[in-house]
């Protein structure tokens, strides 16, 4: 079983930047897909990104397509989303998520995933 944990959440201006990280437990974290979510408030959790087990296969929903950037690092156990040019309707509660997958076709589904973090904030405001 892998246990994840973000951090990097914060408050940040329109056109900032931001580093969110994903930790995880366990020494099989190189065999999983991940992704990001994100849910804002009074709305359902949507896709964000996604990477495949080795980082060759990368996944954007439109809406952040250009702007954020997905990556791993396995050495580390780590799945970073690097988030530039912020909006103020990119604030929502980000999640990371897991699944043990060695394919390199991703999903964007929340059901697809096994393993969630607990969320970190992202308040884009001036």
């Amino acid at each position: 079983q892998v246990q994840l944990v973000e951090s990097g959440g914060g408050l940040v201006q329109p056109g900032g930047s931001l580093r969110l990280s994903c930790a995880a437990s366990g020494r099989t974290f190189s065999n999983y897909a991940m992704a990001w979510f994100r849910q804002a408030p009074g709305k359902e959790r949507d896709f964000v990104a996604a990477i495949s087990w080795s980082g060759g296969t990368t996944y954007y929903a439109d809406s952040v397509k250009g702007r954020f950037t997905i990556s791993r690092d396995n050495a580390r156990n780590t799945v970073y989303l690097q988030m530039n040019s912020l909006k103020p309707e990119d604030t929502a509660v980000y999640y990371c998520a897991g699944k043990q997958y060695l394919r390199v076709d991703l999903s964007s589904s929340e059901r697809f995933y096994d393993y969630w973090g607990q969320g970190t904030q992202v308040t884009v405001s001036s």
